[in-house]
């Protein structure tokens, strides 16, 4: 099972941690984005839209991170933990993972990105965004232990990803308390967590070159 990555972000290290979740062993393909390997010819024939990351397996491309993780947890998890049948509860987990595409990373982005990536003053009202999203998570937390139902769930291993990603990059939690608890507490109880660090730290290195230039 190929997969195309960089271990700096957020949405790649959430597929790897669902691997190592299910037991599935990835082969693992660097793709430079930042000499364009994704524009080349072979690369297109397995995803249009040049993006990462891009799981093939057995000849079965698919790309944009929370679709791999749900299929990866519907086809090689050893029951439905992380991604229940039950329709109520898989509307849960698909409701969170949503927010974290559409509200909580993109808040990353657009708040952080223009920073690191064209040396952009930051913008306040951007930064409110973020401060939003978090709240958004701290409710949905209240009295929970993961972020969709009693158990860990592929919502929680995508937003995990995405935390760890701002906590990174220097957003605090002391005013999120639930998401504090979570993030202490996800961060034992995940498969792939050490990777995810490590891609964290591939992420340092990459904003310290960038702040260079």
């Amino acid at each position: 099972m190929d997969f195309y990555y960089s271990p700096g972000s957020a949405p790649c290290r959430s597929v790897l941690m669902t691997a190592a979740a299910v037991g599935v062993k990835l082969n693992k393909k660097l793709l430079n984005t930042s000499e364009q390997e994704q524009l080349k010819p072979e690369f297109l024939k397995l995803n249009p839209q040049h993006t990462i990351p891009t799981l093939v397996d057995n000849g079965f491309s698919i790309w944009e991170s929370r679709a791999i993780i749900a299929y990866l947890a519907e086809k090689y998890g050893k029951d439905d933990s992380l991604y229940p049948k039950d329709p109520q509860q898989r509307a849960l987990v698909n409701q969170r993972l949503y927010f974290d595409m559409g509200v909580l990373y993109q808040a990353f982005a657009d708040y952080y990105y223009p920073q690191f990536r064209y040396n952009k003053p930051a913008d306040p009202e951007m930064y409110k965004k973020v401060e939003s999203a978090f709240a958004f998570l701290n409710t949905f937390l209240e009295g929970q232990q993961y972020v969709a139902g009693s158990k860990l769930t592929i919502a929680d291993i995508s937003i995990l990803a995405s935390v760890s990603t701002v906590v990174t990059v220097g957003f605090p939690l002391k005013d999120y308390p639930n998401v504090a608890k979570w993030y202490e507490h996800v961060q034992k109880v995940t498969p792939g967590w050490d990777e995810n660090l490590i891609g964290l730290e591939k992420l340092k290195e990459r904003m310290a070159a960038m702040g260079k230039k």
